[in-house]
């Protein structure tokens, strides 16, 4: 059975000492999957996250052509082995002015920065569309980059629904600011070698962006011609474990599996930031595991302050103002000037939680619930974007799990472990 649409999070009352393993990292899997694509041979990408954003990349992928096949990870339920039959740097299949080929990304936004390249080494006419949200967000800095290249975009305020005219590799430069997105760098940079471009990235952050950093050190190690690639497992999830050691009774000991040391991910530095400083960057220091810190943040000793947070707010859902509403609600002191949020310590309540869609917003509210009674997740399946048997994780018995009673709230029963997987 499915997730039922308001669950309630049961507090932890007993220490629990758990090692809890999380899926592949998104940001790896789909950069990855883009690669295998390029490459001149057969990869097998092992621990790969499976969830709905790397399922859109791999549904585009075999909508354009390419032999993709899935299985199960045995070493973890959320994670899948794929193997990508590479073609050397074509597209098999175009569609033409008339008549483009339709790619659907829904509200994955590395899968349509990372396409929108890649279909500019086609042949023919492809449609970019997604869901409303998605036509929000931001695109028009790699439109502009993939135009400067020489590519045709017909899009009327740049952003999707977007048609790209495919005209194969073509030698040239182009620059790319990174201040909305540094997926718009990345999505450049992976088709690079095959296009023959030259990227210059400028904007916030642009020489130190760890995303494009780990785009690059991808592009280094990744095997050209087909072979075998480890995913990591994905630090941003892993986050939300971290933080549930400082929610959970004293004496707990919360640890995740194999916690990646690559250097590749800047939310593997989270655990450093517990128990959290005065203040912490978004632009410098964490990335989307900077929101579990902002919901912890009512929690600490001291005032704690969230800055740059711009990039927060052209996600999945505008999550500066979502963060500062829901905890609000839970009765925090929560001020917000310009990108910056400044909470106080606070005697925290439970509430109904709107997740607006956003599988953070759902996951870091739930860890909230470890410790604040009466905390209530709307629509919490949108975990499915990135962690769909999160709550089964939570729910577990230790070590592999925290144990964590959930109630459907229509009918004030207890979830089973089947009706909480996304």
């Amino acid at each position: 059975m499915a997730l039922p649409d308001l669950i309630e999070i049961t507090p932890l009352h007993k220490p629990v000492r758990a090692l809890v393993s999380v899926p592949g990292s998104k940001s790896i899997t789909n950069r990855a999957l883009i690669l295998a694509a390029l490459a001149s041979g057969t990869t097998t990408l092992k621990g790969a996250l499976w969830s709905e954003d790397t399922q859109v990349m791999v549904k585009c992928l075999h909508t354009l052509g390419f032999d993709v096949l899935v299985s199960q990870d045995p070493e973890e339920r959320s994670n899948r082995i794929i193997i990508v039959k590479g073609k050397g740097g074509t597209l098999p299949k175009d569609g033409d002015p008339q008549k483009p080929l339709e790619l659907f990304v829904g509200n994955a936004g590395t899968a349509a920065r990372f396409l929108a390249a890649l279909v500019c080494l086609g042949k023919g006419a492809y449609r970019l569309s997604g869901v409303p949200r998605m036509h929000e967000r931001p695109q028009a800095a790699l439109f502009s980059a993939l135009r400067e290249l020489g590519y045709q975009i017909e899009s009327p305020n740049d952003k999707l629904p977007a048609i790209f005219q495919g005209t194969g590799p073509r030698a040239s430069t182009c620059e790319v600011s990174i201040r909305e997105s540094s997926q718009f760098a990345s999505a450049l940079l992976l088709c690079s070698q095959v296009g023959m471009w030259n990227i210059r990235t400028t904007g916030e952050n642009a020489d130190e962006s760890p995303y494009v950093a780990m785009t690059a050190e991808m592009l280094n190690v990744f095997p050209k011609c087909g072979g075998d690639f480890q995913v990591e497992p994905d630090a941003s999830s892993g986050s939300y474990f971290w933080g549930a050691e400082t929610t959970s009774p004293s004496g707990s000991q919360i640890q995740v599996a194999n916690w990646p040391r690559s250097g590749w991910q800047v939310d593997a530095k989270f655990p450093e930031y517990l128990p959290l400083p005065r203040c912490v960057s978004r632009r410098t220091e964490l990335g989307d595991s900077i929101m579990t810190g902002i919901v912890l943040a009512p929690l600490a000793g001291q005032v704690t302050e969230f800055t740059d947070l711009g990039r927060l707010r052209v996600q999945e859902c505008e999550r500066v103002a979502a963060l500062r509403t829901e905890l609000s609600k839970c009765g925090a002191k929560v001020e917000e000037h310009g990108d910056s949020l400044r909470i106080e310590p606070s005697t925290l309540h439970g509430a109904e939680i709107e997740t607006y869609h956003d599988h953070r917003m759902a996951m870091c509210f739930a860890i909230l619930g470890l410790k604040v009674p009466d905390v209530r997740i709307k629509n919490p399946a949108c975990v499915k974007k990135t962690f769909p048997d999160f709550f089964q994780k939570l729910m577990m018995p230790a070590p592999n799990g925290l144990g964590v009673e959930i109630l459907n709230v229509s009918t004030g029963k207890k979830l089973q472990l089947s009706d909480s997987l996304a």
